[in-house]
């Protein structure tokens, strides 16, 4: 048994930002399935959009998150994210983060703008910025005495106390208890960790589909152990596809970052003929669900295999000072950005939906708290808008920190509980990996096919289909074999797709990301709501 006050289930900014905050309470222990530094956040290139200019209002970025997220965003999420922006940013600089200064003031920040925006508000580290604010959390998390960082360490699910004979405080809405998590240790062993509150950041879950811009580790654990242990989940068919990822052989799922669009790139085909205008009037700066679904269009009418990304009129020195990393990525394969333009495609990229959540982060499962990606604040609706999610992140990290602060003076002094050991019955260690590897394309290849861009319901009613004898499967495979990472990550992207495919089939309109060609148009009148699922028997 460990036991620690806060437990955090990922390594990401919202779970760093939250577990320095928290540290001023008690202990903290932050359980990571990789490296510390493996996470959506340090991969993130463009940055966080907060009002940081006298160009720009509070009312011109809640409008443009409303526009983006299609009638199904919170507003008062909306304006609590959006309004606690710069005081976030702000927290970020005063841990030392560097972001980009404007050239020509260097107290100010170079703002860009990005699609869907109607006005530059991206703080930025040129095109390294998860990098920047990994780094800058995890010195910060480092020189913590009072937070352990756990490595290579996976949760396995979620403790909740209908399990050990305790239920929710009396007479609360809360459908259960959370008292930790059962966690995968480096040598095979499967501890209890028992936490007065139990933190999921554990990212999104882009690995359930073939081509995806997220990092190995994006397998919706969060998502999946929270269905699985009682909690509502809500909006999961709208996966947002990235427009721009590199078309390349060789080159593993690398994002083009939307800011190359915000600072002046054009989308074009084979014959350089620009295409965006004839989709939308805000042309190459429209939001990601219409770019996305404008290529795929475009690349199916054409029978291309990618379409372009054009900044190349821009001078070279520009696009090298302000996309290092993305000239130098593009140059390693042989293509010069700041002469010719970027094969592109869409790739699996963000979920907007997940774990139902408060307005201070709390699911539905007493002291058991989700945001970042897993979460579903109703901050993005059926769209995200870009460079919103790293802001989300912070945000939510604050108002769950102000949540269990409050509730912490009665909490200190609950008692230890005894939680029963995890029991491997007659288990045997798998022989075969093959079995999880074959699983895993299967998932993976039915959900690009079936469950993608756009989507029919022909489609969504054969994958349901053909998912059952995988999921019966896998299923097996977690009865009968000891369990490894990669059997706990299976079982959690088994679950996640079949959510996923389970709330597209639900869904009869095209909102946001989720496009039905049987159904083009929106349906306010039975849909402008979110889509909720939740396992009655736990």
């Amino acid at each position: 048994m460990h036991k620690t006050d806060f437990l955090i289930i990922g390594s990401g900014i919202s779970g760093l930002s939250f577990a320095l905050k928290a540290a001023q309470l008690g202990t903290v222990t932050i359980i990571t399935k990789k490296a510390r530094v493996d996470s959506a956040t340090n991969l993130a290139q463009g940055g966080i959009a907060a009002v940081l200019s006298k160009e720009d209002s509070f009312a011109l970025h809640i409008e443009d998150t409303l526009r983006s997220g299609a009638g199904l965003c919170r507003e008062d999420v909306v304006r609590l994210v959006v309004e606690n922006g710069p005081e976030r940013i702000k927290e970020l600089v005063d841990l030392g983060i560097h972001f980009s200064s404007d050239a020509r003031d260097p107290s100010r920040f170079d703002l860009g703008r990005e699609g869907g925006h109607s006005a530059r508000r991206i703080v930025h580290a040129r095109d390294l910025t998860g990098r920047e604010i990994e780094k800058g959390l995890l010195r910060a998390v480092a020189d913590n005495p009072n937070i352990s960082v756990l490595e290579n360490h996976i949760a396995v699910d979620l403790l909740v106390g209908s399990k050990a004979g305790i239920r929710s405080t009396s007479g609360s809405s809360f459908r259960d208890r959370c008292l930790g998590a059962y966690v995968l240790k480096p040598d095979g062993n499967i501890d209890a960790f028992q936490a007065k509150f139990t933190i999921l950041c554990t990212g999104g879950a882009g690995k359930v589909y073939l081509y995806t811009t997220n990092p190995d580790i994006a397998t919706g654990d969060g998502v999946a152990m929270a269905y699985r242990a009682g909690a509502q989940v809500g909006n999961l068919e709208f996966v947002q596809f990235h427009p721009t990822c590199l078309y390349h052989p060789k080159a593993k799922n690398f994002l083009i970052s939307e800011a190359v669009r915000g600072e002046g790139g054009k989308l074009i085909d084979e014959r350089g003929y620009a295409f965006m205008p004839k989709y939308d009037e805000r042309g190459d700066l429209a939001t990601r669900d219409t770019v996305a679904r404008a290529i795929d269009l475009e690349m199916k009418a054409s029978g291309d295999d990618c379409v372009y990304l054009d900044i190349s009129y821009k001078q070279a020195d520009f696009i090298k000072n302000r996309f290092p990393n993305i000239y130098e990525t593009c140059l390693s394969y042989g293509i010069d950005m700041t002469t010719e333009p970027i094969p592109v495609v869409p790739a699996a990229h963000y979920m907007c939906g997940g774990v139902m959540t408060d307005l201070m982060g709390r699911t539905d499962i007493e002291n058991l708290y989700a945001f970042g990606e897993t979460a579903c604040t109703g901050l993005h609706g059926g769209n995200r808008l870009a460079s919103n999610s790293l802001l989300e992140a912070v945000v939510f990290a604050h108002q769950a920190f102000l949540q269990c602060r409050a509730d912490w003076p009665d909490l200190k002094r609950q008692p230890t509980i005894q939680i029963p050991e995890w029991q491997s019955g007659k288990a045997q260690k798998i022989q075969e990996g093959i079995l999880i590897t074959h699983s895993w394309d299967q998932i993976r290849r039915l959900m690009w096919n079936y469950v993608g861009i756009v989507r029919t319901v022909n489609r969504l009613n054969l994958v349901e289909i053909r998912l059952q004898p995988i999921l019966l499967e896998v299923a097996q495979h977690y009865r009968n074999f000891l369990l490894t990472p990669d059997l706990v990550e299976l079982r959690n992207l088994a679950q996640v797709a079949e959510l996923i495919v389970q709330s597209a089939i639900a869904r009869k309109e095209s909102r946001g990301l989720h496009y039905l060609a049987d159904y083009p148009e929106p349906d306010d009148v039975h849909w402008k709501k979110d889509s909720v699922l939740y396992k009655s028997e736990v």
